[in-house]
């Protein structure tokens, strides 16, 4: 990954996505997880705190090995067993229908094929399982989106491949998901990086 991506990045995004005003989009999201959760993009477990009860287990799957180390502190209090269990969402290395729910938190917007990502969390959830998200991504503004593609690849050299506008909603009801339901809002900070879709979908 190189020493700015393995070193760094995950340090940054430690910080930035652990802002304190992101909590109530990180419980919104985690509501209505259950059973036995893939996490794709575990980071350094910024949710682990918001797991709901009904949750029995989660495979997390993180490339960065420093994320899962700065993890290790939210690891030792999680009242659920989490295992690493993935270095890469496009490759999953679980059989197919072996999970009851899903949960992708600020993810979408590095994997460099987030159509396979999509596929495999298709792949292993079982029919009627569904993919709880939250992801910045293009806005709903065309003033906003402009600033957004042109400042794209500026944002991918510094943030370890982080795209601005990728269409959330449309990858993944392209993906084949029927989407439940979602939101698309601003929350605090630069248009360009604070429009989020937060949303259900369901695995047919």
């Amino acid at each position: 990954m190189g020493i700015y991506n393995d070193q760094i990045v995950p340090r940054i995004v430690d910080v930035a996505c652990g802002a304190k005003f992101l909590d109530p989009q990180r419980k919104r999201v985690c509501a209505g997880l259950h059973g036995r959760v893939v996490e794709i993009g575990f980071g350094s477990g910024l949710n682990v705190p918001f797991y709901p009860a009904a949750v029995r287990s989660i495979s997390a799957v993180e490339p960065a090995d420093l994320g899962w180390k700065l993890a290790a502190g939210r690891l030792a209090t999680a009242a659920v067993p989490i295992e690493r269990a993935g270095l890469d969402g496009q490759s999953l290395p679980f059989a197919d229908n072996s999970f009851d729910t899903a949960l992708s938190t600020w993810t979408m917007c590095t994997i460099p094929d987030i159509a396979a990502a999509l596929a495999e969390v298709r792949r292993v959830l079982v029919p009627g399982g569904t993919l709880h998200f939250v992801e910045h991504g293009l806005a709903p503004d065309p003033k906003v989106q402009v600033w957004q593609h042109r400042l794209n690849p500026i944002q991918k050299a510094v943030a370890g491949g982080c795209h601005l506008d990728r269409d959330i909603h449309g990858l993944v009801e392209t993906a084949g998901f029927e989407i439940r339901d979602t939101d698309v809002f601003y929350v605090q900070g630069p248009k360009f990086l604070t429009a989020l879709t937060l949303g259900v979908a369901v695995s047919p």
